[in-house]
């Protein structure tokens, strides 16, 4: 088990979630980082009093810095904060729970300092999982996957010392709250439909991104980088129950599976433990409720996205971060009613056939292709 966190995020969902597990266990809390909720982030620090405090802006710091004058603890913001908070020597372990490429520098320096990281910032593998990998290869950093699916992996690879013994992976995907909808249906769905999930409690990019199949398509990505492997061996299908959170089919035709109750604290306890388990304030699956467990194809006529990312995936290079970039934007912009549900899949396919390509990026090129992606899709905006 770790000895000291810093949860980069600990306003978010994750974020909250971590703060749970760390109660359970008793864990002493060495930086927080948020965005713009300092109220939320006072209360937080008044509770776990830790060392180093970082919000994203100079005003939102400010604020922060005067709703916590009387405790002893050091304000910053910005991504100084954020690669302070990443790297201060109280902790061991980092999870990083902002949302977006705000977390890739951080992630990187969190590696260079040889802690453990809890990864809930799939975009951090997206976009740069080669680099990354390969830096944690190189200073000996775990990375422990905080996705639900990706945990479900990680879980199941226990004991597998030779990957040749894989055939392919089975990502779950509960199919979102549109699964079944034609592609006729789904142009005429609201931000407040694309909001409500069936299972998951979440933040409103990452359930959009659920809506449209997009995170299904960065997930994707993500296991081709974390557990080495080509598109060709890693597969979704649609599980509406989500009790089954992945599985992997072996050489022999065995077929591993990790099950569990939806809720986050599980693989974000994990992370922190691994390889020990410990208790958790989670309620226990009940096999004999839950119902029938059913499997199905996901339909890429109705859901683009899911096979966009699969094409970004297969081209490799900057295609990932061009389109990991223009879908933050464009789900902004859906968030704001500026645009329709479709109109995600139409920004991001063309911004991503604008972005030069670049087949072996380095960290300046890839943060590159994400600005150039974001400034395509404004343009995009622009000009209708």
């Amino acid at each position: 088990m770790v000895k000291g966190v810093s949860i980069l995020g600990s306003t978010g969902s994750i974020g909250r979630q971590t703060l749970d597990i760390i109660d359970n266990l008793y864990l002493p809390v060495a930086a927080l980082t948020a965005g713009s909720n300092a109220e939320r982030m006072a209360d937080q620090c008044r509770k776990y009093r830790p060392k180093l405090a970082v919000m994203s802006t100079e005003s939102s710091a400010q604020q922060l810095k005067t709703l916590i004058a009387d405790l002893p603890i050091e304000v910053m913001y910005g991504e100084e904060g954020l690669i302070a908070a990443a790297t201060i020597p109280e902790a061991d372990c980092v999870i990083t729970a902002v949302v977006g490429m705000v977390g890739l520098k951080p992630t990187l320096a969190a590696i260079r300092t040889h802690k453990r990281i809890g990864l809930a910032n799939k975009e951090t593998l997206v976009c740069a999982g080669q680099l990354v990998m390969a830096e944690a290869k190189k200073y000996n950093a775990e990375i422990i996957p905080v996705d639900s699916e990706h945990s479900a992996i990680f879980q199941c690879l226990m004991g597998c010392g030779d990957r040749r013994e894989v055939k392919r992976i089975l990502l779950t995907c509960s199919g979102g709250p549109f699964y079944g909808k034609s592609r006729e249906e789904l142009g005429v769905v609201t931000k407040a439909d694309a909001l409500k999930h069936p299972n998951w409690k979440m933040g409103a990019k990452i359930t959009i991104d659920c809506a449209t199949l997009m995170n299904k398509g960065l997930e994707v990505i993500e296991a081709m980088r974390l557990y080495d492997l080509p598109l060709g061996q890693v597969d979704v299908l649609i599980h509406r129950q989500s009790i089954v959170h992945s599985m992997v089919e072996f050489t022999d035709g065995a077929v591993m599976a990790q099950l569990g109750a939806p809720d986050m604290r599980l693989p974000i306890q994990l992370a922190m433990t691994y390889p020990e388990r410990s208790a958790t304030p989670v309620d226990f699956l009940d096999l004999t409720t839950c119902g029938a467990l059913t499997f199905a194809h996901p339909d890429m006529a109705a859901f683009p996205c899911l096979k966009l990312a699969s094409d970004c995936a297969a081209k490799g290079g900057t295609a990932c971060p061009a389109m990991n970039g223009a879908n933050e934007e464009a789900v902004a912009l859906f968030l704001d009613d500026k645009i329709g549900f479709y109109d995600i899949y139409d920004l991001v396919s063309r911004a991503v056939e604008v972005v030069p390509f670049i087949a072996e990026p380095t960290l300046e090129e890839i943060l590159e292709s994400d600005r150039l992606a974001r400034q395509a899709v404004r343009q995009f905006m622009n000009a209708n």
